[in-house]
């Protein structure tokens, strides 16, 4: 991320009354730990911004600390949005590591292979990214086999060193954390274990607010009238608490959809069209599917184009 980029990010910060001794300490990170030569395309630019005070305080406040933080919570939050926004305000390069059941310990932190005619020690992310100083964010922690994540123990906590079974240590340069991130009841989780859940301090990432999703709406589409940017964010609500209720399943609940619909209103397409591609057809269930367009049909008119929604 370049100087203006994150001007406008500690900017967003301040905005969102994250008080200036704290940025004042990211800033200082930031200015001790520069990236590493060769991994400043790793430094994130974030496309959206992550809105919640009190979330930004913590995991600001853990990460100056020396934690590695784990982010839980439901469907459409934002984990992955702040874990990203996370290291582009400390200025470190990241490492997305997408778990999932058959991930293993060398896809982690690496495997003997072959190169110009002799085996050779290959890094896997998690190893690369500890020497390097970056931030690995664990996505979808929970889908991965725990024997499979016990290899990160010892990184984690007090130790903060990896033990390539073969070769050298690794230890863990001085900026380097870690973001693991996960939502409840998908297909394919698991329960995390003691031992690794010990070694993170968990935030609970709480549903975005009508309030917050309208900042969002408006930032992301500054040219949507302030009534539709509204009208949106309560759609989105309704939505919520339809899942909540167990009226609808999770499926229409995309927040990357809503904006994707938007994007498409903006590029020519009615709301009905865009709101049937972007929320009502991540249902593949008939009836679910009238379910989530009568609360569409209830929030936003059918036909309503880009002249009557941007302006």
């Amino acid at each position: 991320m370049n100087e203006e980029g994150l001007i406008d990010l500690l900017d967003f910060l301040r905005e969102e009354g994250i008080e200036k001794t704290l940025l004042d300490r990211v800033e200082a990170f930031r200015k001790a730990h520069p990236p590493a030569a060769g991994t400043e395309d790793r430094v994130p630019v974030p496309g959206y911004r992550y809105y919640g005070r009190e979330v930004w305080r913590k995991a600001l406040t853990a990460i100056l600390c020396g934690e590695n933080i784990l982010l839980t919570g439901p469907k459409a939050t934002g984990k992955n949005v702040l874990a990203s926004n996370l290291a582009a305000v400390f200025g470190r390069p990241a490492w997305d590591i997408s778990l999932y059941l058959n991930t293993d310990a060398a896809a982690l932190i690496g495997t003997d292979t072959f190169r110009d005619g002799q085996v050779t020690y290959r890094e896997g992310p998690v190893t690369r990214c500890a020497r390097l100083g970056g931030f690995g964010i664990l996505d979808e922690i929970n889908m991965a086999k725990n024997e499979s994540l016990a290899v990160l123990h010892a990184a984690l906590d007090f130790r903060r060193v990896i033990d390539v079974p073969g070769y050298d240590r690794i230890m863990l340069d001085g900026a380097c954390r870690f973001i693991g991130t996960m939502n409840y009841g998908y297909a394919g989780t698991r329960e995390l274990n003691e031992a690794l859940v010990s070694r993170f301090v968990v935030i609970q990432v709480p549903e975005i607010s009508a309030e917050n999703l309208k900042k969002l709406l408006k930032k992301e589409f500054p040219a949507l009238k302030e009534s539709w940017a509204g009208q949106f964010a309560q759609l989105f609500e309704e939505l919520q608490k339809k899942c909540a209720g167990a009226e609808i399943s999770s499926r229409a609940l995309d927040l990357r959809g809503l904006l994707a619909a938007i994007g498409l209103i903006e590029g020519g397409l009615s709301t009905g069209e865009a709101l049937e591609l972007g929320i009502v057809n991540k249902t593949f269930d008939v009836y679910e599917r009238e379910l989530v367009r009568d609360v569409i049909r209830a929030r936003i008119s059918q036909n309503a184009d880009r002249r009557k929604l941007f302006g």
